[in-house]
């Protein structure tokens, strides 16, 4: 069985401790041999396994999750978990098996899923590690699947594969320098905004249904639904407006808090990352904002203001 490990996850590795990426070789090996060896991560098609700190001198206790196809494996979440818990990096086989009943697709669409998600926050983050390393500093850590399964808890809904997979890459971004990485210097919300903004968005809601219930159904005003994921903010400080993923649709749609009239169906999550890496790996062939630099930032075009045309220079590749 062929083992790839992807260079994020290598580069992970290294700033980990320095026999991780020994640990990490060994493991690939385990798994050429056995590549049923983890256990299920609560999402389709990925496995998780934990590997024991301790066996080597300078390796914390490690989660690794891979996907399993006929023919490979692709070794792509890699996080230090605390050696007091090892038993949270991987969730409950019980509870496991209740959430994989409705999950959407086949094991073979959902492995597509999580490698069209990955390879497209990869370019992203590359890009950012080679050209804009303040920005790549402020993106947070991923978070494990326990965090993730509280926060649907929380909201009473499906987190959508896609999403999931994302925030198992980053749950979130600090902002180099008060910009956020997205096209907009937008940024990806942490959990906890995410659950916040979501429960605003709710509460305006409830505030217009006894106004809704005297209207026909042309007249009532929706402000939320609750299938809609708060996702990407306006800014790293700043949850006023933003994207949202509708779990039902699985498309993007534009939020606020100010009840602007919101643009509906922008994009899948695949195809926006697929964009926004599109734009920075080649700028002079995308449309709309444009990436450049401020120092070791990440600043888009439609962000400058007079006072930082001196200090901005446009990526051109």
């Amino acid at each position: 069985m062929k083992v790839e490990i992807q260079p994020d996850v290598r580069d992970t590795a290294a700033r980990l401790g320095a026999d991780v990426p020994y640990a990490l070789k060994a493991l690939a090996g385990q798994l050429a041999d056995d590549p049923d060896m983890g256990r299920p991560s609560g999402l389709p098609g990925i496995l998780t396994v934990t590997v024991e700190g301790d066996m080597f001198d300078d390796c914390p206790d490690l989660s690794v999750g891979y996907i399993r196809e006929p023919d490979r494996i692709e070794i792509r979440f890699l996080k230090a978990v605390p050696s007091t818990e090892p038993s949270t990096a991987v969730p409950d086989p019980e509870q496991e098996e209740n959430r994989d009943v409705d999950q959407p697709g086949d094991l073979s669409s959902a492995a597509v899923t999580v490698r069209e998600v990955a390879d497209a926050w990869g370019r992203i983050t590359g890009w950012l590690k080679r050209n804009a390393p303040t920005s790549y500093a402020a993106l947070r850590p991923g978070a494990d699947v326990a965090a993730i399964a509280a926060l649907e808890e929380s909201l009473g809904i499906r987190i959508p594969l896609e999403l999931q997979v994302l925030w198992l890459l980053t749950s979130g971004d600090e902002g180099g320098d008060g910009w956020g990485c997205l096209p907009g210097n937008k940024a990806l919300m942490p959990l906890d905004d995410v659950a916040a903004v979501y429960r605003l968005q709710m509460d305006a809601q409830a505030q217009e249904e006894p106004s809704n219930s005297g209207r026909s159904e042309e007249e009532r005003i929706t402000l939320w639904k609750t299938t809609r994921i708060p996702v990407v903010a306006l800014g790293p400080a700043d949850s006023t407006s933003g994207l949202y993923l509708d779990a039902e649709s699985g498309y993007l749609g534009r939020w606020s808090r100010y009840n602007e009239d919101p643009a509906e169906g922008l994009d899948t999550l695949v195809t926006y990352l697929e964009e926004a890496a599109d734009k920075l790996e080649a700028p002079a062939l995308s449309t709309g904002d444009k990436p450049g630099l401020i120092d070791g930032t990440l600043v888009w075009l439609s962000s400058t203001t007079p006072a930082l045309e001196d200090r901005w220079r446009p990526w051109t590749g």
